[in-house]
């Protein structure tokens, strides 16, 4: 009798795991469905390619994914919310039959990748790119390429005095890539400057939402050492950043944009914001997210005016306007909506929210049925004011109070700036 009742237990731990599974897969493939519905199957950058041959369908991967962007469909992993994906990489490492690999592009929609060496110099001579521009976004892969730049810059600049008031490097951009590098010019005891045109370090990552994870395996960083973080999160990442520019008097100048470059007898003067770099060489560690796009309105200049949101909770009983159509706009409203006092606007100049998930247009649809989220569309921002935003709908302006303005209308891409200063790209589509 007792094998009887361990075999009972048995079956039904069985029967509740093979249900919960296919509940599970059933989820993901609905997730599937509804992506493929909006039109969000194509993913902006590095992201994964799964081997259907070799897949198991363990669920590793799908566990790894701190963006919840893949899932288990008919016992095959799947990318299921390919908009979401950012290349973290993490699922890359997790599967334990190597059945994923790592590329740009896919057959419809291609992704520009600018030539780089084996040392990271572009085709222009003296101007290198570590990091996001260059196709890796990984944290630890972008820090090991700011590192290993700014030695082959090392290496290339040599013993030659650097004339006065040109700088040995100029570096571009204060995420991972250009911290790393920034602490190997240090290291190597080499005349420097980092600019950022954010007010804030940490590249992407500064822009991630909270609690995000965003590093899962040890980093080599000069002057530091071998950092072992396993699993850290966003907050605590940054934090290590901020930590580590205090101890080592990293030098970063914020608010400074690149706005191009020329070539002179024997160095480069870079243009910025604020004026002429004179410099030997140039790493370019920005991000491929590009500037902010703007609205081109009076009172933009405002510091109540930002263009992504982080914390949510931050605008507790604020009356505040979010500005976009996509998926980023509606998340923002969504998220700003659901704090206890906050008075929520969300301006879109068509008629009509296209190519976003069906569950934020749910959500939305539900939020502004309870009277929680005002949305406006055929919509523009006329003027930013102290204490309100004129805002035309239909045709005529209406004055709203706001204390915040939230603007997610994607960003403009360095490509164009690059390919001026004559570095050559070449277009990836689904390939390493």
């Amino acid at each position: 009798m007792e094998w009887l009742l361990y075999g009972a237990v048995l079956f039904s731990a069985l029967g509740f795991y093979l249900w919960r599974h296919r509940r599970v897969q059933a989820a993901h493939a609905q997730d599937l469905r509804e992506a493929v519905e909006a039109g969000l199957v194509e993913p902006p950058s590095l992201h994964p390619v799964i081997d259907t041959a070799r897949c198991i369908g363990s669920g590793s991967c799908v566990q790894a994914c701190p963006e919840e962007a893949l899932g288990v469909v008919n016992g095959k992993a799947v990318l299921k919310n390919a908009s979401a994906c950012i290349g973290h990489g993490a699922c890359f490492a997790a599967c334990p039959v190597d059945g994923i690999s790592l590329v740009f592009g896919t057959e419809k929609r291609g992704v520009d990748i600018p030539h780089l060496s084996a040392q990271f110099e572009t085709n222009v001579p003296g101007v290198f790119i570590a990091g996001e521009l260059g196709g890796m976004g990984l944290v630890r892969k972008a820090a090991e390429q700011g590192r290993q730049a700014m030695d082959a810059i090392h290496q290339r600049l040599g013993h030659a005095a650097t004339p006065a008031g040109v700088l040995d490097v100029l570096i571009v951009g204060c995420g991972p890539a250009g911290l790393s590098a920034g602490l190997a010019a240090l290291a190597h005891k080499r005349r420097y400057r980092i600019i950022e045109q954010e007010d804030s370090l940490g590249g992407a990552v500064y822009h991630y939402p909270r609690n995000k994870i965003t590093m899962t395996a040890p980093v080599q960083l000069a002057l530091v050492g071998k950092v072992k973080f396993g699993e850290v999160s966003k907050e605590e990442l940054l934090a290590f950043w901020a930590d580590v520019v205090k101890k080592t008097g990293l030098k970063i100048s914020y608010k400074e944009r690149l706005l191009g470059l020329e070539k002179r007898a024997d160095h480069y003067v870079v243009q910025t914001d604020r004026g002429e770099i004179a410099t030997r060489t140039v790493l370019l560690a920005m991000g491929r997210r590009g500037t902010p796009r703007k609205l081109g309105v009076p009172g933009e200049e405002s510091p109540k005016v930002v263009y992504r949101l982080i914390d949510a909770e931050q605008y507790r009983g604020q009356k505040v306007l979010v500005v976009g159509g996509g998926d980023s706009a509606l998340e923002a409203a969504i998220a700003l909506a659901e704090q206890p006092g906050t008075t929520v606007a969300l301006s879109y100049r068509s008629a009509a929210f296209a190519r976003v998930k069906a569950k934020n247009r749910e959500r939305l649809d539900a939020l502004r049925a309870e009277g929680r989220l005002q949305v406006l569309l055929q919509s523009q921002v006329r003027q930013i004011e102290p204490a309100a935003v004129v805002i035309e709908a239909d045709g005529t302006p209406r004055t709203l109070p706001n204390d915040a303005v939230i603007v997610c209308a994607g960003g403009e891409l360095p490509t164009p700036l690059l390919q001026k200063i004559g570095i050559r790209f070449e277009t990836k589509f689904g390939t390493r």
